[in-house]
This record gives C-alpha cells, sequence and structure tokens, in this order.
C-alpha cells in the first residue's frame, strides 16, 4: 500500500487525516456481508409493498441502520453474525479499514429507510419505493462490487471540509 493510500484503498490527498486509530479498524468483508443482508431485506421491502410485512421489514431494517449509525458497523446484529458464523471461515483479512466511512454509510441508510417509513406510513407509496430503491442500489453496490457509496461519499466530504 502506498504512502498517499488509506486502509480503504482509496487515494488520500495531502493534508487529509483519514487512517484510523491502531486498533479500531475493522474487517471489511463484516459491512459488505450486512450490505448483502441489507440488500435482501430491502429487495423483499420493494417485493412485497405496499403491505404491513413491507413497513414491518423497513422499520426493523431502519432500526439495525439507527444501530450501525449510533454505535458503529462492529456492533450490528449483522457483525456478530458475520463474527460468530462466517468470519471463522474465512483467511484473514487481506487488509483493515477505518470503521468510521461505513458508519456514516449506516447513517445514510439510516436517512433513506426513514424517508422511506414516514412515506409509506403517511400513504405515500411511491415516495416510500423510491427512497428504498436508493438505499437499496447502495446497499446491492457494496454486497456485490465491494463498492461503499455511504464511504465514498464520507471521503468526498472529508475532503471538501479539510478533515
Amino acid at each position: 500500500m502506498s504512502s498517499t493510500q488509506t486502509q480503504t484503498g482509496h487515494q488520500a490527498k495531502p493534508g487529509v487525516e483519514t487512517q484510523p486509530q491502531p486498533g479500531l479498524q475493522i474487517d471489511p468483508r463484516g459491512p459488505q456481508f450486512g450490505a448483502a443482508i441489507t440488500t435482501l431485506v430491502l429487495a423483499a421491502v420493494l417485493a412485497t409493498a405496499p403491505s404491513t410485512f413491507a413497513v414491518v421489514l423497513l422499520a426493523v431494517q431502519t432500526v439495525l441502520f439507527a444501530a450501525g449509525a449510533a454505535f458503529g458497523v462492529a456492533r450490528t446484529p449483522y457483525a456478530w453474525l458475520f463474527r460468530t458464523v462466517v468470519r471463522p471461515r474465512l483467511a484473514a483479512p487481506a487488509h483493515l479499514e477505518d470503521p468510521a466511512p461505513p458508519r456514516f454509510a449506516q447513517a445514510v441508510g439510516l436517512t433513506f429507510a426513514v424517508v422511506g417509513l414516514v412515506a409509506f406510513l403517511a400513504g405515500a407509496e411511491l415516495v416510500a419505493l423510491v427512497a428504498v430503491g436508493f438505499a437499496l442500489a447502495a446497499a446491492l453496490l457494496n454486497a456485490v462490487f465491494a463498492f461503499c457509496l455511504g464511504c465514498e461519499m464520507y471521503l468526498l466530504l472529508r475532503r471538501a471540509t479539510g478533515h
């Protein structure tokens, strides 16, 4: 890894601190695993909407996004499942990454999920479907291509603000 590259593989700009504190890094496959489950959940929401089941499922996913945003992706039920069931069957990760970008991505997902949930409850089905669709697209990008859209937004915002 070059000195201008972060743990997430992104190019760092001079004067922009993007390295996490030692010991707080995460296996990037954990958030990707969580994104795969999120993809399935949000696809089920879209497939069953409008229904009580879709609203309840979206409400559950909203709580999970809130947990990831508030406590970090390493402290979510999806992360626990990854740590206890999946990770023991895998080789050590090639690299570790800063948990802040995935945590920010959870907050972005939370925003779309809240918009979708409120819209469903208000009877604005089209708004709900679009909001859930955006969250689904972002989760799918991470799950399939390991491209975290929210993480990229985080890095762009940090660069733009000089942090």
